[in-house]
């Protein structure tokens, strides 16, 4: 191989590397379709994305839809909010959704809502068809004791303003179930949160529960109420077996003082007995007592004990 041929493979070699650089930085195919679209796009933009780290097709195409819809977007704006971490392409969309459905929805609102976290095209579309939420069974009980088990059923939309720095469904939800508790309770019977189950949805609904959360609330329905435990009963069996027992502790401190008592008496009279051997000698060596004296109290003493022992016989053999 001679120096001519190596010199032609190296040009080739070098024509393919520049040709590949300059398609990468260059999209040919996109910017033709944007020219056709009506979409005016200059090379040295394109290759400013590239150098920016902006894929093209990611701004390019959601632009295109944008001038099809008759939306007016700016190559700039677009690309900032890509580096910014947005999804460019769910904004444009939502945006579209918004004016076709004349909902109001600036560009910057739109980027604000997407770098917030939400879904801005699923918030329009919830503005345009509200969304259905059906709560946990919320238990709570009448003023008669009886427990209502009811179930709400939620209509919701979404409010594109209050988007940013609104509370969610889960608050939405928690607070319906706090209204739904309340409106319960404060029922005279269970009868009538029975046969008036749109007042207490009247009555949440009147509360305002929709402040400070990105939805506004259309409807509450009590979709479900079921009887529960009769939670007076209970509580008055409750009560009662309480009161037995502090009853019964009661009793029991009598009966164990009434027992220390009598013991304490008892040991009163054995400290009594104890003391008349000792006033029976002080007597006898005073000369108070003579000795046949003492004889004869022994002798009705035995005497006495006797008796009494042949009538506890008796009576024994009696019954």
């Amino acid at each position: 191989m001679d120096t001519s041929q190596i010199l032609a493979i190296v040009i080739a070699a070098v024509a393919v590397l520049l040709l590949s650089l300059i398609l990468y930085f260059i999209p040919v195919g996109l910017w033709i379709t944007a020219i056709f679209s009506g979409v005016r796009v200059r090379i040295a933009t394109l290759i400013g994305m590239r150098l920016r780290k902006v894929p093209p097709g990611q701004i390019i195409r959601p632009l295109i839809s944008a001038t099809k819809a008759e939306i007016e977007l700016q190559i700039g704006q677009m690309e900032a909010h890509f580096l910014a971490g947005g999804d460019v392409g769910r904004v444009v969309d939502a945006l579209i959704s918004a004016d076709r459905a004349n909902i109001e929805l600036p560009w910057k609102r739109a980027t604000a809502i997407d770098l917030a976290g939400r879904d801005v095209l699923q918030a329009v579309q919830m503005s345009v068809n509200p969304k259905v939420i059906d709560t946990p069974r919320v238990a709570a009980v009448a003023k008669d004791g009886i427990q209502v088990v009811a179930v709400a059923r939620v209509t919701v939309r979404a409010n594109i303003d209050r988007l940013v720095g609104g509370a969610g469904e889960e608050t939405v939800i928690a607070r319906v179930g706090e209204g739904t508790v309340s409106g319960i309770g404060s029922a005279e019977t269970h009868k009538w949160v029975l046969e008036n189950p749109e007042a207490i949805s009247k009555r949440v609904l009147e509360r305002g529960l929709d402040e400070g959360t990105a939805f506004e609330i259309l409807s509450i329905d009590i979709a479900d109420v079921d009887i529960g435990r009769n939670i007076g009963a209970e509580l008055q069996t409750d009560q009662a077996e309480a009161d037995k027992k502090i009853a019964q502790a009661q009793a029991e401190q009598r009966r164990a003082m009434a027992v220390a008592e009598e013991q304490e008496m008892r040991a009163q009279v054995v400290a009594a007995e104890a003391q008349v051997p000792l006033a029976l000698a002080e007597a006898l060596r005073s000369g108070n007592l003579g000795v046949m004296d003492l004889y004869r109290m022994q002798n009705v003493q035995a005497d006495t004990d006797m008796r009494r022992s042949i009538a506890g016989e008796e009576g024994t053999i009696e019954q």
